[in-house]
């Protein structure tokens, strides 16, 4: 099988935009490789993308980390991941990708235009988003922008943002990872381009770390925000086209 080489630089800036939102690298690199290969072929190429990039990115950004959130937002976020995945064989996943984003453009809408609005950071909150995040990133491939909208309305610091939600997503990517290999979505086709995937996650995780740095707190939320919003017009264009 031929390397499609633009393919690969689409991932790259995926997972620096990725990496600049908090949300993770899924949100932009699932749709980019709905062009290139099966839905189902591009479930496990995301899988194990991920795993590297997030990686990167907690080795990065560790001192962020928020215990608490890992807790409520992540063990949900796992366990909803696997009923995802499972559900992924059995449901048409064309109404569930159109439904993900339109809820994505109304809630980024939501907190761009209402910018006093805070979702207060509960317990009960951060269940219900892990739930969501995990739910989706099983059954479409991507629950990051869930999750980031989410940690976004938490107004959190960004290092804290992008460890924290790192953290969650190695662990809901480790366990699709197994439901998505008994599914058989990982073609051994498709493994050529594993090796380039896990070094653009790392080299796309730093690169988004120095870009970063020259971004304020203060645009932190707005930048995440409109990047969730950009994420749900692609997703609902691509599939009305």
């Amino acid at each position: 099988m031929k390397l499609n080489t633009f393919f690969l630089l689409l991932a790259l800036l995926a997972e620096i935009l990725g990496t600049i939102g908090g949300f993770g690298s899924s949100v932009f690199f699932v749709p980019i490789g709905n062009f290139y290969f099966d839905f189902y072929s591009v479930l496990g190429l995301t899988a194990i993308f991920h795993l590297s990039s997030n990686l990167s990115k907690i080795f990065l950004f560790k001192k962020g980390l928020n215990k608490s959130l890992i807790l409520y937002l992540g063990i949900p976020s796992v366990l909803f991941v696997v009923i995802g995945g499972l559900l992924s064989n059995l449901l048409d996943t064309f109404y569930l990708e159109l439904l993900l984003g339109i809820f994505l453009l109304s809630l980024s809408g939501l907190f761009l235009i209402k910018k006093e609005l805070v979702i207060d950071p509960t317990k009960k909150n951060s269940v219900i988003g892990g739930a969501l995040s995990g739910f989706s990133a099983g059954l479409l491939g991507t629950g990051g922008a869930i999750r980031g909208l989410t940690m976004a309305a938490f107004n959190m610091e960004k290092s804290v943002f992008i460890a924290t939600s790192a953290f969650i997503d190695f662990m809901i990517d480790f366990s699709r990872t197994i439901v998505y290999y008994k599914n058989g979505y990982i073609h051994d086709h498709d493994l050529i381009y594993v090796p380039f995937l896990l070094v653009i996650g790392l080299l796309g995780t730093y690169i988004g770390k120095k870009i970063l740095v020259y971004i304020p707190q203060s645009k932190f939320k707005k930048i995440s925000l409109i990047l969730i919003l950009v994420i749900g017009i692609i997703t609902v264009v691509k599939l009305i086209m």
